[in-house]
């Protein structure tokens, strides 16, 4: 039963909407010669700059033609400073082209520093077993040769 009566206040209510916008809409004609006056007076007055009207209510909205500066000063400081060597400015260093395999260094550079740590790490084992073996002049030998190739590396 309460359907019933909700149905019925949205059909009373629907029908008020539509008589509404009925009225709006007879009603409307006479409102929009108003609105249409006060938007006229609203709307931005075009600037011309290249067109030339035909009505003469329009011609006070014509932009005065704009007179060409003179650019002969201009171009002959252009072309004295371009004379001038400009040598002395650029870096070389930034235009010379990159090694063909720079990219694959950039790559593997990674994985050379795991290589390094284990590498290290490796060679410290084998001089620790070699100083628990007691052939301490071995192991000194082995840690400067390997001091020696990374000091030449570095080079």
């Amino acid at each position: 039963m309460g359907e019933i009566g909700q149905l019925e206040d949205e059909a009373v209510k629907r029908k008020q909407r539509l008589a509404a916008l009925k009225r709006k809409l007879q009603g409307g004609n006479e409102g929009e010669a108003k609105k249409a006056a006060e938007d006229d007076s609203d709307l931005p007055k075009p600037i011309f700059r290249s067109y030339k009207p035909v009505t003469e209510d329009l011609h006070d909205n014509v932009l005065p033609e704009a007179e060409p500066a003179d650019v002969a000063d201009a171009v002959k400081d252009s072309l004295e400073s371009s004379k001038e060597v400009v040598l002395d400015e650029l870096d070389f260093m930034n235009l010379a082209p990159r090694k063909p395999d720079w990219d694959l260094k950039r790559d593997i550079e990674k994985k050379l520093a795991k290589l390094e740590k284990r590498t290290s790490r490796a060679i410290g084992e084998i001089i620790r077993e070699r100083l628990k073996g007691n052939d301490l002049a071995d192991a000194v030998a082995a840690g400067a040769s390997h001091a020696a190739a990374a000091d030449d590396d570095d080079m």
